[in-house]
């Protein structure tokens, strides 16, 4: 009896510490301390959430930087993250990264390499970020969809450009690319205002 006594005393002290002290405590100080990345890292304009930096957004029009393809249906859905499990060999991921190496020559600079992560899915299907070399394959559409000089949306996409997280590794510089939609709808709208 006394061993089941103490048994039961140990169970409850654990799971009032493990259940309800603990995960309270790490709550309350990752909302004083990382407060944005505890939110989800969301973007807003205005009273309005257009996103999150760490999930990437299905873009089609040719104004706007294409993340890279995601597996999940719908494209983007963190409620399906994963990658499509297709083998190199099936004929179905073929004809997949065939169709988007199509849609990327009709878009991009056609005698340019196309980078691969625009080709292919990631293994979340959700990333956020391209490469420089990614964004840089897509200046021209984007440009002239826009009607800007490639000058222009050059300078914003340096401007949004973050260094590679370990240099001289397997990383190089990156581009979120929701941030640099918005900053490019950020500079068609104040346009518009001023010639009003």
């Amino acid at each position: 009896m006394q061993g089941l006594r103490s048994a039961f005393m140990l169970l409850l002290i654990c799971t009032l510490l493990l259940g309800g002290a603990y995960p309270l405590t790490v709550t309350a100080l990752t909302q004083i301390l990382l407060h944005d990345q505890a939110q989800g890292s969301l973007i807003k304009r205005g009273d309005r959430i257009v996103g999150s930096r760490l999930i990437g957004q299905h873009f089609a029009s040719a104004k706007y930087f294409w993340g890279r393809p995601s597996a999940s249906q719908p494209p983007y859905n963190p409620e399906a993250s994963g990658g499509s499990n297709l083998g190199v060999s099936s004929p179905v991921l073929l004809e997949t990264i065939n169709s988007r190496i199509a849609a990327m020559k009709d878009s991009g600079r056609s005698k340019s390499r196309i980078p691969f992560e625009m080709v292919t899915a990631s293994a979340s299907g959700l990333d956020p970020h391209i490469s420089l070399a990614a964004a840089l394959y897509q200046l021209p559409r984007v440009a002239r969809a826009r009607s800007m000089k490639e000058e222009a949306v050059l300078a914003v996409i340096r401007e949004h450009t973050a260094p590679a997280m370990l240099p001289g590794w397997l990383a190089e510089p990156y581009v979120n690319v929701l941030l640099l939609n918005l900053a490019l709808d950020d500079m068609a709208e104040a346009k518009k205002k001023k010639s009003e």
